[in-house]
């Protein structure tokens, strides 16, 4: 009498069960046809004990614990939320005042010119043989000036001639009464006519050339004519003259110096102190030749009249061939570098692309950190010749990923490349970032820091899919501090939130 009850039970359990499952069907029917089904599951009566603890198992099944607490605990740490430096993101985060900054200097220096030549217009031109004079020699800078991205100046003769003109006093004994405004008029005239064959020939746009030359010309000029034509410098001669024009051309120098460093900053996001540190190193070269001609050949005119321009160009062209040829050796030494870097590529030992990525990468690391021009050199033909060591290799590295293997192996890869790059007869300076690449980040110096960080991120993004450059970020910042610098991890997440690099491509 008792048995039937739990039979019963189970029964009705049985039905609150599948009514869900035949919920669809509107028809009622279906109730005593599941009914037979709990009778033949009811036959075995030794299973009504265990019959509710299956249940709650089946109602747990689609939440795998092990799987979600990995990665909850993976997810809910807080330097694992997508930053702003990630390199997923599109774009600088200066661009809404990057537009504004690159395009400052090119319309100042075009509403500056339209005034210039109103003003020229409506007073006319005055002493007409000087002006044409310096006009020449500015344009003939301009036709013969050199080509290439390199060129720090590329028309020194044309630049000196300009600011010659912008600090002239007097020529041959006779005051002159020129103003700023027929200076930059001339000035503009002659670097727009000598520019035209330059374009012709393919040389590409001249405008931040044009612009920076009228600024600094005009600077030059605001600072010396106007108390020049009210006679403040007469009693100005021998060495205090030629001082004064040496503390305006320091000035001039370093307002050139600001209007090259600031759309620099503006177009690639890097700091501002370090590009106008790099471009005031640069300007010990050719730049100061051009200032020191430019106040030689014043001071030249003065005394002896026009006669005295082409004499004195002589030394500045003989200057300017020789810095071509220095020019084409190191273009040559560079080629030579990246040829030797290609072996291993060529050889099968790291993919295609890998050393030029590296090195654009450091190098553009290496500028946020702010090193100096001979280091940027020197960090350079490291990273491009940083894996040749792995050609000493009888077993390949997989995909020449050696961020993976163990420190002595590391070590071992490297002093082996430090050796093959001291015989190749590259800088000693090169080879030592080489062969100090794989110890411990303190004891490294600043460029095999940065040899190190990138060729890690770049093997570790490399193959990780779309997210494999915020993933290779993560994974250098949590490594141990022996491995990896943290300033040099920072300025590389600083260059790719820049977007000035993207992440690494496949292969």
């Amino acid at each position: 009498m008792t048995s039937p009850q739990p039979q019963f039970d189970s029964q009705a359990q049985a039905q609150a069960q599948v009514q869900p499952e035949r919920a669809p069907a509107p028809a009622p029917e279906s109730q005593p046809q599941t009914q037979p089904e709990p009778e033949s599951q009811a036959q075995p009566e030794s299973a009504p004990a265990p019959a509710p603890e299956p249940q709650p198992q089946s109602r747990s099944q689609p939440q795998p614990q092990p799987e979600s607490r990995s990665q909850a605990q993976y997810r809910s740490r807080p330097q694992y939320q997508p930053q702003p430096w990630s390199p997923l993101q599109a774009g600088p985060r200066s661009t809404s005042r990057s537009p504004v900054v690159l395009l400052l200097v090119p319309v100042g220096a075009g509403l500056l010119a339209l005034v210039c030549l109103a003003a020229v217009l409506w007073s006319g031109l005055a002493e007409r043989p000087v002006a044409l004079a310096f006009g020449v020699l500015v344009a003939l800078g301009e036709i013969i000036r050199r080509a290439g991205t390199e060129a720090r100046e590329a028309a020194p003769l044309g630049a000196a001639g300009a600011l010659a003109y912008a600090l002239l006093g007097d020529v041959a004994g006779q005051p002159t009464h020129h103003g700023v405004a027929q200076t930059v008029t001339v000035v503009l005239a002659a670097s727009l006519l000598g520019s035209v064959p330059y374009i012709a020939r393919g040389g590409g746009p001249v405008l931040d050339h044009l612009a920076r030359r009228v600024l600094t010309v005009a600077f030059a000029a605001v600072c010396f004519q106007p108390l020049s034509n009210q006679g403040a410098f007469r009693d100005w001669s021998g060495p205090a003259y030629a001082l004064l024009l040496i503390a305006l051309l320091a000035l001039t120098a370093l307002c050139d110096a600001v209007l090259a460093a600031a759309p620099a900053h503006a177009r690639t996001g890097w700091p501002f102190g370090p590009l106008l540190r790099e471009e005031l190193r640069g300007m010990v070269g050719i730049t100061s030749a051009v200032c020191a001609t430019g106040a030689v050949m014043a001071l030249a005119v003065t005394v002896a009249g026009l006669w005295a321009l082409p004499v004195f160009c002589v030394p500045l062209l003989l200057t300017q061939l020789s810095y071509r040829r220095y020019a084409a050796v190191r273009a040559t030494y560079r080629q030579t570098i990246a040829s030797l870097a290609r072996a291993t590529e060529i050889a099968g030992y790291t993919p295609a692309g890998h050393a030029r990525r590296v090195a654009e990468l450091s190098g553009a690391v290496g500028r946020d950190l702010g090193l100096s021009g001979a280091e940027l050199t020197v960090l350079e033909y490291a990273a491009l010749m940083h894996d040749i060591g792995q050609l000493s290799l009888v077993d390949p590295v997989p995909a020449g990923a050696t961020a993976g293997l163990s420190a002595a192996e590391q070590r071992r890869i490297a002093l082996l490349g430090g050796a093959v790059v001291r015989q190749t007869g590259v800088d000693a300076a090169v080879a030592v970032v080489v062969e100090r690449q794989a110890d411990p980040c303190r004891e490294q110096p600043v460029a095999a820091r940065i040899v190190r960080a990138v060729n890690a991120y770049e093997e570790k993004a490399r193959d990780a899919g779309p997210g494999g450059g915020l993933t290779a970020l993560e994974e250098l910042r949590l490594a141990t501090a022996g491995d990896y610098a943290p300033d040099v991890v920072e300025a590389l997440a600083r260059v790719l939130a820049r977007g000035s690099l993207t992440s690494p491509a496949a292969g």
